[in-house]
């Protein structure tokens, strides 16, 4: 790994409405990229980022593209001023914006593509059948179990492994909510239910895994010009067809977010930057690594923090995220 330097985009449940506003007053190279997702979407994708309504914005097929745009754009804003990345990762559809970022996926591309992501992940169960739930306090292996005796003749399974005591399981809403009593008696500290509009990153996902998978081979994917983490395997992704394939895999899969932070930590003194909105994925690393260094860039004074950083360490080199 050739910076210390690590990227981290975050997925659906980092979203709010206004976010991206004073980058798009502030910032023409930001502007540019919520134009150009409009002009992919033939819809007004920026106006619903920055002014909402809430209830549209929270349709998972609307929030996906939306997180990828304000990724991007933070991303392009402060990729100009400074070292470029050694290495990214993001979280469920984050792992697009950490492609786009390292060059294998053109923006548009990506922007079209989350947007039938989350449209097929969205119609893959019908509404209220599937749940997510949050269980705080135990440890993986324990909520697998919880997970296990839970199901019984339905579906429920770790959906991401997000820190040391977090983990988040997903599946039918009934199993879902037998696994909270019993994780409750195994010692939980809490459970927290989730307000998904459907049970991601489970096996109920596959129809929209099989649906999505031909849109991908249609797509043309670049090798990365810095290592992606990969949400299915926790391994390093360097070429196109690698990062093709773990898209194609990640939708009915959970995210092991927790090995992935573990696998770039082992880097020299990495230095990570979650770029997009919110700080959950700052969060969750320090409950991972408490000494890990890690800075967000929303709100906007951060990013501008983050961007004097920056500069000492090198100059960007000028490269397109668009492709």
């Amino acid at each position: 790994m050739s910076s210390p330097l690590a990227l981290l985009f975050p997925g659906q449940g980092a979203q709010y409405v206004g976010m991206g506003q004073q980058l798009h007053e502030r910032y023409p190279e930001a502007r540019s990229i919520f134009e150009r997702a409009d002009r992919a979407l033939d819809f007004p994708l920026s106006k619903l980022c920055l002014e909402g309504p809430e209830d549209q914005l929270r349709l998972t097929a609307n929030t996906q593209p939306a997180l990828l745009t304000v990724s991007v754009a933070i991303y392009e804003v402060f990729r100009r001023q400074g070292a470029e990345p050694g290495f990214a990762a993001g979280h469920s559809l984050g792992e697009y914006s950490a492609l786009v970022a390292a060059g294998s996926l053109a923006f548009e591309d990506a922007v079209r593509l989350v947007r039938t992501r989350g449209e097929l992940m969205q119609n893959a169960v019908p509404v209220g059948a599937g749940a997510m739930a949050a269980i705080l306090g135990l440890s993986a292996s324990v909520v697998e179990e919880v997970c296990a005796e839970a199901a019984g003749d339905e579906l429920c399974a770790p959906a991401n492994y997000n820190s040391p005591m977090q983990v988040v399981i997903a599946g039918n809403a009934g199993a879902v909510s037998r696994a909270g009593l019993i994780a409750r008696r195994r010692g939980a500290r809490k459970m927290v239910m989730l307000e998904v509009s459907a049970p991601f990153h489970c096996g109920l996902m596959l129809s929209a895994e099989e649906r999505l998978s031909p849109l991908l081979d249609l797509i043309e994917f670049r090798d990365p010009a810095f290592a992606i983490a990969s949400n299915v395997d926790a391994r390093l992704i360097r070429t196109g067809p690698e990062a093709r394939e773990a898209l194609r895999r990640q939708v009915s899969r959970p995210v092991r977010w927790e090995p992935s932070m573990r696998l770039l930590l082992e880097a020299p003194s990495p230095w990570f930057v979650e770029v997009g909105p919110g700080r959950t994925l700052t969060g969750l690393l320090r409950h991972i690594d408490r000494k890990a260094a890690v800075s967000n860039t929303d709100p906007l004074e951060h990013l501008e923090k983050v961007m004097a950083r920056l500069r000492p360490l090198g100059t960007a080199t000028g490269r397109s995220t668009g492709g």
